[in-house]
């Protein structure tokens, strides 16, 4: 089985935001700003790329960014020779939407099991008003 290299809060964000390119990430223009102890930041453009043909913030692109930063999480808690962190449940509240600019989402974990991480994640507009509260889980699964 091929080494892959471990991550953890001091790997440089332009190195994690390297490895999205080319992948559906890259694709919604989601970046990460801020990596801690208990949370992951990211961004994503409100354009062409992430809207409905009404011209609004696609829920499905939020889901998108929720799933990407809480999968990151993750990731930063177990070693990735031994295993892997999957998505198995995503749901989301769309309480608000943006039209334009960016939207911030800040992943925050409420539960560290061995076997699942379950993850808080706020989006919010570029006015700070929150638009979608989502609940991540991740399955922690031996390579």
């Amino acid at each position: 089985m091929e080494q892959i290299p471990n991550i953890d809060i001091n790997t440089p964000i332009e190195m994690l935001n390297a490895v999205n390119q080319n992948t559906l990430m890259g694709q919604l223009g989601i970046e990460y700003t801020a990596v801690d102890e208990q949370s992951v930041t990211a961004t994503m453009p409100v354009d062409k790329r992430t809207t409905q043909p009404m011209g609004i913030l696609h829920g499905g692109a939020n889901l998108a960014l929720a799933e990407t930063i809480a999968g990151l999480g993750s990731a930063l808690y177990i070693d990735l020779n031994q295993f892997t962190a999957v998505g198995s449940q995503v749901a989301a509240n769309h309480i608000g939407t943006a039209t334009s600019g960016l939207v911030t989402a800040k992943a925050t974990i409420i539960h560290q099991g061995r076997r699942t991480h379950v993850w808080n994640v706020d989006i919010c507009n570029d006015q700070g008003d929150l638009i979608s509260s989502c609940r991540v889980t991740n399955m922690i699964i031996e390579r």
